[in-house]
């Protein structure tokens, strides 16, 4: 199993370029506005990830009772994938769900 390391705060997306606020019950792992992520970690939380690449949105996927948003590496072309969070855009979300892989 992944060690979680907990690290929730506020950023500024790299992608979209909008302040980011911490989450409050989980880690923060992305953007809510455009769903961007950034390749920092190696296992939750522990920002020992020497890519630093942005995760781009690519898909979503039904995990449990939630989804999951699928990331492709834009720096070095790893995939990844990011439980949604409460105040994420739902319009980017049903945006995903619509592209076909």
């Amino acid at each position: 199993m992944k060690k979680f390391h907990m690290v929730d705060e506020n950023f500024i997306c790299e992608n979209c370029h909008k302040q980011v606020k911490q989450l409050h019950y989980t880690a923060r792992d992305h953007c809510p506005y455009c769903l961007y992520s950034k390749h920092v970690d190696i296992n939750p939380g522990d920002r020992s990830n020497l890519c630093q690449g942005l995760l781009k949105p690519i898909g979503i996927e039904k995990f449990r009772e939630t989804y999951k948003i699928l990331y492709i590496c834009e720096k070095c072309g790893e995939n990844h994938k990011n439980i949604l969070a409460k105040d994420d855009s739902m319009d980017k979300v049903i945006e995903l769900s619509n592209i076909e892989r």
